[in-house]
């Protein structure tokens, strides 16, 4: 199975933060690949500016290989994608990870109950 993390599992991840459950840690280590959004990494510089994230961007750019993860780019094909999503969740970060994983596929781990709506490949965690 080849995973996408959404940018709360990703950050809990290199914390290794306790919200993080047993499930989802055997999820990521059980997987063929594990991915992570330029997105993401977007979100959480923007909220680094904003004091609402203490973490410093630049280590979570290093986080992404020392974890084993791999970098998924965002295109242009998965920001058409966002466009044919239904107007379930309002967030814009989400709604990108969401296209992203459905576009590649990719199973998306979230903790965000809202996001099941949208597709099988989504995985509450």
């Amino acid at each position: 199975m080849n995973l996408l993390l959404d940018t709360h599992i990703f950050l809990w991840s290199v914390d290794d933060d306790p919200k993080l459950s047993h499930r989802a840690w055997g999820l990521i280590e059980g997987a063929d690949s594990v991915f992570v959004s330029s997105a993401s990494l977007w979100e959480a510089t923007i909220k680094h500016q904003l004091g609402k994230l203490r973490i410093e961007p630049e280590r979570l750019v290093e986080a992404v290989p020392a974890s084993g993860f791999r970098e998924l780019a965002i295109t242009m094909r998965h920001a058409v994608a966002v466009g044919r999503l239904p107007n379930l969740h309002r967030d814009p970060f989400d709604r990108l990870l969401l296209a992203q994983a459905i576009s590649e596929p990719l199973h998306l781990l979230t903790a965000d109950a809202q996001l099941q709506a949208y597709s099988p490949l989504v995985h509450l965690v």
